[in-house]
């Protein structure tokens, strides 16, 4: 029997127009499940009993894709902003209890969480015992508003002019070896002596294999000559993980281009070397970590609260 066409007007039926939402950023089942922390069957049932009562197919399913109809696509721009406005004005109530709560999604790459970011996070959600944290790890870059992030922790020269952006702390890029291999291959005076080196490098679509350098302003190694030089390389190995360039010059495959938090504990140990330190690494890896999140009329307390504990323990008092 087709449901009288008032049914729409249930409210038992909003959570699954809010659905039908998420599933048009998304565009997957899984990806809408995991947001809304539903199982996959759970979203299929809410779109299949919202397409019952509107009684006109909402999704195309096919076995690669998800698409919407175009009724399905008109629905869904018709109330998204509605739920937005919704989701803001009850993060404000939630804001008036002064206590972070709720749910606070973060996405950042996997060698930078694994290195700065976990270790500060039990101490965050002792803290803050109300909130429940959901960690993504992805060096890919993902869209926050569409795949539904709180906040986005990055490693970048230049945050995105679209976000908001705050400053965690500033980085810096080193040349690192084992002594090992420095005993055994000699140590480069200029970076034009790289090309007899074996080089592990972080490739990156479209960039050539180089390494890019300027004298470091007012070192005591800082040499006088050209204000850049560039150096093609070879070697043994790339990577695009700084966890794993940093483990493969420990071996003593080559020398390693690295941010200094994937090479601090190293060189603390003796166990890596830093080498040509007059000169700075140009276009390696970026000169700050960030937290960014869309603009928004409203900060949830919780990513307030988070930012202010990773910038209390990362140092970093200054804000973009």
């Amino acid at each position: 029997m087709t449901p009288p066409r008032h049914a729409l007007k249930s409210p038992a039926l909003w959570g699954h127009v809010h659905a039908l939402t998420v599933l048009a950023d998304v565009g997957s089942f899984t990806a809408a499940a995991q947001r809304l922390g539903l199982s996959k069957a759970a979203m299929s049932q809410r779109v299949a009993e919202l397409e019952q009562a509107a009684g006109v197919p909402l999704v195309q399913r096919t076995t690669r894709s998800v698409q919407l109809t175009d009724a399905g696509r008109q629905l869904a721009d018709a109330t998204r902003g509605a739920f937005d406005t919704i989701d803001q004005a009850f993060s404000g109530v939630q804001d008036l209890a002064g206590e972070p709560a709720g749910r606070l999604r973060v996405t950042a790459p996997v060698a930078l969480a694994r290195q700065t970011l976990v270790p500060l996070l039990p101490g965050f959600l002792r803290a803050h015992p109300r909130v429940r944290l959901e960690l993504d790890l992805s060096d890919g870059l993902r869209s926050l508003a569409q795949e539904g992030f709180d906040l986005a922790i990055r490693h970048t020269a230049h945050p995105p002019d679209t976000h908001v952006a705050w400053r965690l702390r500033s980085t810096r890029s080193l040349l690192v070896a084992s002594p090992d291999y420095l005993a055994r291959r000699g140590v480069p005076d200029g970076p034009e002596q790289l090309a007899a080196h074996d080089c592990l490098h972080y490739p990156r679509p479209g960039e050539a294999v180089a390494w890019s350098f300027e004298p470091r302003a007012q070192h005591p190694d800082a040499p006088t000559g050209p204000a850049r030089l560039s150096v093609a390389l070879r070697g043994p190995m790339t990577a695009n993980n700084s966890e794993v360039l940093r483990e493969a010059a420990l071996a003593g495959l080559g020398i390693a281009l690295l941010p200094d938090f994937s090479a601090d504990e190293a060189l603390a140990r003796g166990d890596l070397v830093e080498v040509l330190s007059g000169w700075r690494p140009v276009g390696g890896f970026g000169d700050a970590i960030w937290a960014v999140r869309p603009h928004s009329a409203q900060v949830p307390v919780a990513v307030r609260a988070l930012v202010a504990w990773l910038r209390h323990h990362l140092g970093e008092d200054s804000v973009k």
